[in-house]
């Protein structure tokens, strides 16, 4: 058994511009056949047959679900899944806020999460962390890995915004390279994670903004969805 992680690019997809061309995201506006096989085409790329595909209807929230099986739709009004079961993939949608992907490998336990700025802010990677828990995982064996995400040196937001996202998850304040208030949601949830005693944190370091083989919502909207992906492989 091990554990494996995805994320992808919007190259080598099927979806017309603005979504070109791998573009995951069924809820942006994006022809239903393209997302639906560029979606076949990320499973049959990993491994996995799309129905071992867990997807979630991401609202922002800090409502998380263990997932024991396939699901025929993604799961409702949810922004992390964790599971146990092998060969089921946990797929977190991203255009700027941040995938977590986090996994007790001893344990057997993994999570997918979306963690943009309201979901940072009012808690949910604790709660990730807390379900994990009870699912048998320990704290100090749980990784966490970091996908491409919007990054302080871009993500501007007004003071007020900053110093409030601040408040609740400390490090998170930056300046932009323009010099105006901004967001490093990564530094504020590396330190989150850190400060709740997990082993380490790993992080993709592009920019959603600043690199164009990805999808940003801040650059471009409409646009589509990247994915990160992580799953426990069965022993071959």
């Amino acid at each position: 058994m091990r554990v494996r992680r995805v994320v992808t690019s919007r190259a080598g997809g099927f979806s017309a511009p603005p979504y070109d061309s791998f573009n995951l995201g069924d809820h942006v506006g994006d022809d239903p056949a393209a997302v639906a096989r560029n979606r076949e085409r990320l499973a049959r790329e990993i491994g996995l047959t799309p129905d071992r595909l867990v997807w979630m209807e991401q609202i922002h929230g800090r409502s998380i679900a263990v997932v024991d099986g396939p699901t025929t739709e993604p799961i409702p009004a949810t922004d992390a899944t964790v599971t146990k079961v092998r060969d089921l993939g946990l797929v977190v949608l991203t255009a700027d806020c941040v995938p977590i992907l986090l996994s007790d490998e001893e344990a057997g336990v993994i999570a997918a999460v979306h963690a943009g700025r309201v979901g940072a802010r009012i808690g949910i990677v604790p709660r990730v962390l807390d379900v994990m828990v009870e699912q048998g995982a320990e704290l100090s064996r749980i990784g966490a890995f970091f996908g491409p995400a919007a990054s302080g040196r871009q993500y501007e937001v007004p003071a007020h915004m900053r110093a409030d996202v601040e408040k609740h998850l400390p490090g998170s304040a930056t300046k932009t390279l323009k010099g105006t208030p901004g967001l490093d949601l990564r530094a504020g949830l590396r330190r989150q994670l850190l400060d709740a005693g997990i082993a380490g944190v790993a992080q993709d370091p592009r920019c959603t903004i600043e690199d164009k083989s990805l999808f940003s919502h801040r650059r471009g909207a409409p646009t589509g969805r990247i994915a990160g992906v992580i799953w426990i492989q069965s022993d071959s």
